[in-house]
């Protein structure tokens, strides 16, 4: 087997794969060879917890497509670049100018080859630019890669490891966060396919539904398993990560549920044919109807990520909706606000509905007076939030 020490060369950008499977086992050698030439670039993804193992600092340039939970401290201290992008463009992005030399990724063996495992992101993109992949085999990941075997002199073995992907779990929804997805359930018509996220909101919304319902989402959360028990879920699911536990993994492995970004979060594919339903929260809205994800006045907290695509597609789509679900209030403050803390990360024309524990409000056909008069009275004693 190769060492990675062979494969990088000086002045390398190196693409990480990410999501809950990244491949931890290479970190100690990554770190080193950065050290030792000093002007080695990283590219990361999708970052869900912290990753101590991997030294960014140690890094010439670190850049991320995807400013997750785990990335927070590393983005507030300057050592990693968040790049504003919906995650539709990254494979664009990937074969232009952010185009890594290498990818390190863990895979798994099937019976006709390498696929990836518990995510597939952008990981075929990079393959398809040309990019040289160097993996660790998981002999304990799930396979649920849904495409085919991975090209033979694409990828380069470094190793087997029995690390598994991450199990991550989430706080019990709050009752405010269970009754606004009670009144987002019932704005989902029978058959439709439907996006959430991880998190309690998207936790609380899969335990709401009473209609059965398709999955196509970009992070597949580990309710999904629930849903298919109470036969309410119809069809393989169509996400681009998986999210969750042993459960979710061990119910996930020899399906074919996950495909590359540029199917996931393909605009054209999910506005047409069935009804498309995305679901998705913001950290704040402004009376336009706008809304920030990316973080507050202090601190980012998060990427653009999918929510522009997946609200686009559901605005777009016949019988479907673009649903924004979100508290009134956080720690005593209004999430409705006179100017938002950041940046616009999807604008007010991609908002169909707002979902707060009050109850909904459908913004379609209003102008924007009526946009912003119905969004003060849904918000109702919580007000709007002067800046």
């Amino acid at each position: 087997m190769a060492d990675l020490d062979q494969l990088i060369k000086p002045g390398m950008r190196i693409a990480v794969g990410d999501g809950t499977g990244t491949p931890r086992s290479l970190y100690p050698a990554l770190n080193r060879a950065a050290q030792r030439h000093g002007d080695l670039r990283l590219l990361l993804g999708w970052t869900p917890v912290a990753e101590p193992g991997l030294d960014v600092s140690l890094f010439a340039d670190a850049r991320t497509v995807m400013s997750g939970w785990g990335l927070r401290t590393a983005v507030d201290a300057g050592t990693v670049t968040p790049i504003p992008t919906r995650l539709s463009a990254v494979p664009a992005l990937l074969n232009g100018p952010l185009r890594p030399d290498l990818l390190l990724a863990t895979v798994v063996r099937t019976g006709d080859g390498l696929r990836f495992s518990s995510e597939v992101s952008f990981f075929r993109a990079a393959i398809s630019a040309g990019v040289p992949v160097a993996a660790v085999v998981s002999r304990t990941g799930p396979h649920a890669d849904a495409g085919p075997p991975l090209p033979a002199d694409a990828v380069t073995v470094l190793g087997e490891t029995d690390d598994g992907p991450r199990e991550l779990s989430f706080a019990t929804p709050s009752p405010a966060q269970e009754q606004i997805c009670a009144h987002a359930a019932e704005l989902v018509p029978e058959g439709a396919r439907l996006q959430v996220g991880p998190g309690q909101l998207g936790a609380a919304m899969l335990r709401a539904l009473r209609v059965p319902v398709r999955i196509d989402s970009g992070l597949m959360p580990e309710q999904v398993v629930e849903l298919d028990e109470r036969g309410l879920l119809l069809g393989d699911p169509v996400a681009a990560y998986l999210v969750g536990g042993q459960r979710l993994y061990r119910w996930a492995h020899g399906r074919p549920l996950l495909h590359p970004l540029e199917v996931t979060h393909d605009l054209g594919r999910l506005s047409n044919g069935l009804p498309f339903v995305a679901f998705n929260t913001a950290i704040e809205l402004d009376v336009a109807g706008q809304v920030n994800v990316e973080g507050t006045e202090s601190a980012i907290v998060g990427g653009i990520g999918g929510h522009s695509d997946y609200a686009a597609a559901g605005a777009r789509s016949v019988g479907g909706l673009s649903i924004v679900a979100v508290s009134s209030s956080h720690k005593g403050r209004s999430t409705l606000v006179r100017r938002l803390s950041r940046p616009v990360s999807t604008p007010s024309q991609d908002v169909d509905v707002v979902v707060t524990e009050r109850g909904s409000v459908d913004l379609r056909g209003l102008g924007r007076a009526e946009r912003g008069a119905a969004l003060l009275d849904l918000w109702g004693e919580a007000g709007v939030r002067e800046n």
